[in-house]
């Protein structure tokens, strides 16, 4: 049996700011919201995703699974 979004636990979303390029399916993906484009830039210019509304989370890993980079990860 899966617990994907069943724990109470926070969750923590972290993204890796050198390998992200900012294509924002991430952001797109998630269906509780909880990302969104940072409003500083990075060193390289992007507005990479940051968790706005991390309380959302279910930890369902969309954002993590569908990053063609590998830039996210939920734990």
């Amino acid at each position: 049996m899966s617990n994907i979004g069943k724990t109470k636990e926070k969750a923590e979303i972290i993204v890796d700011e050198d390998l992200c390029k900012a294509c924002h399916i991430c952001i797109d993906i998630c269906p509780k919201k909880v990302l969104a484009p940072s409003p500083k830039l990075n060193a390289k210019g992007l507005h990479v995703p940051v968790p706005v509304n991390i309380d959302a989370c279910i930890k369902c890993k969309l954002c993590e699974y569908y990053c063609p980079d590998f830039a996210i990860a939920v734990k």
